[in-house]
């Protein structure tokens, strides 16, 4: 696994491995159900994945796109492909919300709704949720 893959600490945040792909738990839950989605392929720039990791990346979106649906009444899902820190190619999977959300007696905001996502804001889950998110994102996505 790249760096970047094991900054968003791997293995204990992975959700589902695919071959060219992970989508890992974002340590910083910015908002409710925020991932990871980072391509496994040693590159730092998007066009420098592989073929194969460009297709595989269709079925991925499908399965985050439904796993989140039927966990999240999310109103918009956004991607972000920032790299400025970690430099591996990956995206930032946020669910976006209009108001806050509950979920394992903790509460979840968004606090950039509706403009661009706060990247910056961690709602503070515990270790007990971010499991809890784990575990049912796991069967979600499965």
């Amino acid at each position: 696994m790249n760096q970047t893959i094991e900054k968003f600490g791997f293995p204990a945040t992975l959700i589902r491995e695919y071959e060219h792909w992970v989508v890992l738990l974002r340590p910083a839950q910015a908002t409710l159900g925020a991932l990871i989605l980072a391509c496994k392929d040693e590159a730092s720039r998007f066009s420098d994945i592989t073929p194969a990791a460009f297709t595989e990346m269709g079925q991925v979106v499908r399965d985050l796109e439904r796993g989140l649906s039927s966990l999240f009444a999310y109103q918009k899902l956004n991607y972000l492909m920032l790299m400025m820190v970690d430099p591996d190619v990956h995206f930032h999977v946020l669910p976006r919300y209009g108001s806050d959300q509950s979920y394992a007696g903790a509460t979840f905001t968004d606090p950039g709704w509706p403009g661009p996502p706060d990247v910056g804001h961690d709602n503070s889950a515990d270790d007990a949720v971010k499991a809890r998110l784990i575990a049912d994102l796991k069967t979600a996505l499965g």
